[in-house]
């Protein structure tokens, strides 16, 4: 299907019943910091995904290396561009500070902004890529409209092959995700809150069903696309980095296992790349929902994070990590150490002859060290002093694991002493979070604090 042929006639049929004309007496830099500001409670930027290069007719790429606050495979701090394209709604959500009751300075890009904003800073070596959320305006397909307006020109006028991450608006026409998602690498609709009786309290405007069905639009067409390029490998690619949703975290009562469980099963039946856990700040002062003097959930979003790890990488489900009878996760261990001391059954383990899954589930063994271990013991047997130089963080391993038979120091295999021995490790609670507290970044935040090489402090938001 050739896309860019019937791309007039829908743009026209798009603008048929065109919105008020948008104010121009903003710039384009006072729109930036406004719409900057406005887009970083949206927690989905984030490695890639995709193995895709410029092929030397435009500008930029899509390479796997890292996109938003990461780094890059030469040293490169490279991020994205992440804007709303307008902060203006019809919705009036209780937890978003852009919902219609708020009344604060408001702003709309054109999709010609949107291009020169991204070249521009892509120019100067600012930016890798471009994250494009948006409020509503007038409708959910009016506003996908002008999206995929700004992101078809942006791919065939201005030529930029680097990576794009756009939302799609849930109650957006079905043709205008499917055209936007043969331009983005990345997609994503914002599930918002765990359950539908929350959504209904909090969100009274959406439903469950407008924002699964677009998900699952999104994954049918990844699925039929990758059974098309098989057939005909020129064929345009769609969404191929996958798709990813947000949940945000404390603005409702419902526990870890209920949390995990809704993302479980999004993996398992939506086939997402990436679910994200927002911690809830109650930017509103609405009475219903959390009080401001309470601080962001930030160490249970570190713990969701360390869990949703564990069910993507390490062979985990949730109902081992998590049951009716304790539904959430202890704070204070990460999820993997909290599993281990409930199952000393299983340990301690031969690290000479230990299957790779069974190695994983040792705390202080991660995926690229058990698969080290594996591969080093064919040729020699394995010591402590060599399971530190692999990369196996022993002072968590080493009540749960013995080399040739022997444990590093004599030790009690016993859960309150080893909970003991683990609470005293420092970095089980992340400095940013012990030290620093709450801190969200914008892109007009001072970094004149960077670390020596020029690295900036980077967001909480990274992968």
């Amino acid at each position: 299907m050739n896309y860019a042929a019937d791309n007039q006639n829908l743009i026209t049929n798009v603008y048929k019943n065109s919105a008020p004309a948008v104010s121009l007496s903003p710039t384009v830099m006072e729109k930036l910091k406004i719409l900057t500001d406005a887009a970083k409670y949206d927690v989905a930027c984030t490695s890639s995904g995709v193995d895709r290069g410029g092929d030397g007719t435009g500008i930029g790429n899509a390479k796997s290396c890292g996109i938003c606050h990461t780094f890059a495979a030469d040293g490169r701090c490279v991020s994205l561009l992440k804007i709303l394209f307008t902060n203006e709604c019809v919705f009036n959500c209780s937890y978003c500070q852009n919902n219609c009751t708020n009344d604060i300075p408001r702003a709309t890009f054109t999709p010609e902004e949107i291009c020169t904003l991204t070249i521009e800073f892509y120019r100067r070596n600012y930016i890798e890529g471009l994250f494009l959320s948006s409020g509503i305006i007038e409708s959910p397909t009016y506003t996908m409209g002008l999206i995929y307006q700004a992101i078809y020109k942006l791919r065939t006028f201005y030529r930029f092959q680097g990576y794009i991450h756009v939302k799609a608006i849930p109650g957006a026409d079905p043709v205008l995700i499917e055209k936007v998602g043969f331009l983005a690498d990345r997609m994503s609709v914002n599930l918002e809150l765990p359950t539908s009786d929350a959504l209904k309290k909090l969100a009274p405007c959406k439903s469950r069903r407008t924002i699964l069905t677009p998900m699952r639009q999104i994954q049918n067409g990844i699925t039929e696309n990758k059974n098309e390029l098989m057939l005909y490998r020129k064929a345009p690619k769609f969404v191929p980095a996958g798709q990813s949703t947000q949940m945000i975290i404390g603005a409702t009562p419902e526990n870890d296992f209920q949390i995990m469980s809704v993302a479980e099963g999004l993996y398992q039946k939506f086939g997402l790349k990436r679910v994200f856990y927002s911690a809830f700040i109650n930017v509103n002062q609405n009475p219903g929902l959390p009080a401001l003097s309470s601080p962001p959930p930030l160490l249970r979003e570190h713990r969701l994070y360390q869990a949703d790890w564990l069910l993507r990488y390490y062979h985990f489900t949730v109902d081992e990590l998590l049951s009716e009878d304790k539904p959430n996760f202890n704070i204070y261990l990460d999820p993997k150490c909290d599993w281990a001391l409930r199952h000393l059954e299983y340990f301690p383990v031969e690290i000479g002859t230990a299957d790779y899954k069974t190695l994983l589930r040792v705390p202080g063994i991660g995926a690229k060290s058990a698969k080290r271990i594996v591969k080093a013991r064919r040729g020699s047997t394995l010591d402590f002093p060599d399971l530190k130089k692999i990369g196996v963080v022993l002072k968590r391993a080493l009540y749960f694991i013995t080399c040739s038979g022997r444990m590093m120091y004599p030790t009690k295999l016993d859960e309150d002493y080893i909970c003991r021995s683990l609470l005293n490790d420092s970095s089980q609670i992340p400095r940013e979070i012990r030290e620093q507290g709450y801190r969200q970044l914008s892109l007009f935040d001072d970094v004149s604090f960077a670390a020596p090489g020029g690295n900036p402090l980077r967001c909480r938001e990274r992968s």
